[in-house]
């Protein structure tokens, strides 16, 4: 049974189109579905759930997208899919034995920093450069650190994945890019998986928003795959600083 009205169910279906469409391109598409789930009438815990379910259409469309165009192998990227869905299962269920009132006041911080970091480095663009960080060792510290957080909290988790992928793998922002979007769904996935048993998700709600974002998805990254840094690089850059407003004046 839907668990809302028609109208109120058409307003999330183009929440869930913007949010896949800004996803596929820098991460932040919760900045919308999120509010717009609560305004529905969702309590905080449901929205957050839902939300999971919608975003994984959206993360999982990009990732095929990148991958057709050959910016991304999936097959490789199994091992720290995988990792990221076991520690965000694991940082859903530390929620209530770690002090994320801390983080939410740390993270604005980050988000604003990440910000600044794409808006003023030089040199940031579609080529590689060196990495910092062995594939072996990037997947052993940063993609369980990101996938926790997803499972923990979950906003920004996308851009901490970019901003890992260009300063420590050495990939340019398009590769980047299409190298988050299947580490996003599995940690969604595991969030969502500890979520269902916390938690009562509008799975009928979910599952529709979840189409409209596969649209969404589709032509954000195909207008990403078109231009590059050009577009992924400023709309990083705004959704960060976006994000950490909304989350500073939650703690007013």
């Amino acid at each position: 049974m839907l668990e809302v009205g028609i109208e109120t169910l058409l307003l999330l279906l183009a929440a869930g189109f913007a949010a896949g469409f800004i996803d596929a391109i820098a991460g932040g598409g919760g900045l919308i579905t999120v509010p717009v789930l609560l305004l529905a009438g969702a309590n905080p815990v449901t929205a957050l759930s839902t939300n999971k379910i919608q975003g994984l259409f959206g993360a999982a469309t990009a990732a095929a997208t990148y991958a057709r165009a050959g910016h991304v192998d999936l097959k490789a990227q199994v091992g720290p899919a995988l990792i990221a869905f076991a520690a965000a299962v694991a940082g859903a269920f530390l929620v209530a034995y770690l002090p994320t009132e801390w983080i939410r006041v740390i993270l604005p911080v980050l988000l604003i920093g990440i910000a600044i970091f794409f808006a003023l480095k030089k040199g940031l663009d579609d080529l590689d450069r060196q990495r910092r960080l062995s594939p072996a060792l990037f997947t052993a510290l940063i993609v369980p650190l990101c996938g926790a957080y997803d499972g923990l909290l979950g906003p920004g988790a996308g851009s901490f994945y970019m901003l890992a992928f260009v300063s420590l793998a050495g990939y340019g922002i398009l590769r980047a890019t299409a190298h988050t979007k299947l580490l996003n769904f599995a940690s969604n996935a595991g969030g969502l998986l500890a979520f269902s048993f916390v938690a009562t998700p509008w799975w009928i709600t979910g599952l529709l928003m979840g189409c409209a974002q596969i649209a969404g998805a589709r032509a954000g990254a195909g207008l990403a795959k078109k231009q590059g840094a050009r577009v992924i690089k400023p709309l990083l850059v705004v959704t960060s600083v976006s994000l950490a407003a909304k989350l500073l004046w939650d703690m007013i």
